[in-house]
């Protein structure tokens, strides 16, 4: 007689916009059994427990002794205590960008993971973009690279600025293929609807030669999410919102001349967040190493820290 597979028992903590994302991924993986959320507001855990068929709780300490694994998707300024807590109790952590709010409490965090031998994944959904993916098949050495993340603006996320909301996606995304110590930074920024900064402009500069333009904004009319990478190999197009990846290679034609043509590249068709929450399923079980580990997270937290120190905003350019 066939031994049943013990599901994971997993828990969500904080069931906003990206939380009952979470819910729905989890929901979809034959090796989870969602037994229990948690999240302040009681009318969340309510609708989620009757959707999902789990308990509900208005503390998170209270899902401590009953997951495997838990999903947290807090304000920012939250994500250190409530991780360190299950971390503490020797639970598995997939936790939402950026890892903390502070270096200190990301290095708290990731030593605390390692002592336990737990996993620590950090939830870079882009990542798992198969644009992103299919990038990694055709570039090898950027040397300029031009970006633009553009949203409206809503009310979610304004507990941090523009840089950790929305900015810190594509510099995770830049650190992982320039691969090189940074030489220097400019950065300008301005508050707009929220008080704090809202709209910013960064030039990175790379020991590789590589330069970085990024100008993140949560106050335009349209969503832009677009990535392009220039290398001696050629040009790179990612739109990482339609999942798009436009790409040309340089090569010599028959007269010796060079020559743009088109790559042919597959790209992926899967859903980022849910490869994303089955990759954390995975390295639950295995007991592998996550892709975008508590360390390769401090990377483009430490990156943030610098940029916001180094920000000019209208005050100072006056």
């Amino acid at each position: 007689m066939a031994v049943k597979k013990k599901k994971i028992k997993i828990g969500v903590v904080g069931l906003g916009h990206l939380g009952n994302y979470h819910l729905q991924k989890y929901a979809k993986i034959d090796d989870c059994e969602i037994v229990a959320v948690s999240d302040t507001l009681i009318e969340r855990v309510g609708k989620a427990a009757d959707t999902y068929h789990c308990r509900a709780f208005t503390d998170h300490g209270d899902l401590l002794d009953k997951v495997d694994a838990v999903s947290i998707a807090v304000p920012t300024g939250e994500h250190y205590k409530v991780a360190r807590d299950f971390l503490n109790a020797g639970i598995d952590v997939l936790v939402e960008k950026p890892i903390c709010a502070t270096i200190e409490e990301a290095d708290e965090l990731i030593k605390l993971a390692g002592k336990n031998n737990l996993i620590l994944q950090v939830g870079f959904v882009e990542r798992f973009n198969p644009a992103i993916m299919a990038l990694e098949n055709v570039i090898t050495r950027p040397l300029f690279i031009e970006v633009h993340r553009l949203h409206p603006f809503f009310e979610r996320g304004t507990d941090v600025d523009v840089i950790l909301d929305l900015m810190i996606h594509d510099l995770d995304i830049i650190l992982k293929f320039v691969n090189s110590p940074l030489k220097s930074l400019e950065a300008v920024g301005v508050p707009v609807l929220s008080d704090k900064i809202d709209i910013s402009n960064v030039r990175l500069s790379f020991e590789s030669g590589c330069i970085a333009n990024i100008t993140a904004s949560r106050i335009s009319a349209k969503t832009m999410q677009k990535i392009r990478f220039f290398g001696p190999e050629g040009y790179h197009s990612v739109d990482c919102q339609k999942r798009e990846i436009l790409s040309f290679k340089k090569i010599v034609n028959n007269t010796g001349q060079p020559q743009i043509i088109q790559n042919n590249i597959e790209v992926g068709s899967h859903d980022p967040l849910e490869e994303e929450i089955r990759s954390f399923v995975h390295c639950v079980i295995d007991r592998s190493a996550p892709i975008v580990s508590g360390s390769e997270a401090r990377k483009s937290l430490e990156l943030a820290a610098k940029i916001t120190k180094k920000m000019k905003t209208a005050e100072d350019i006056k």
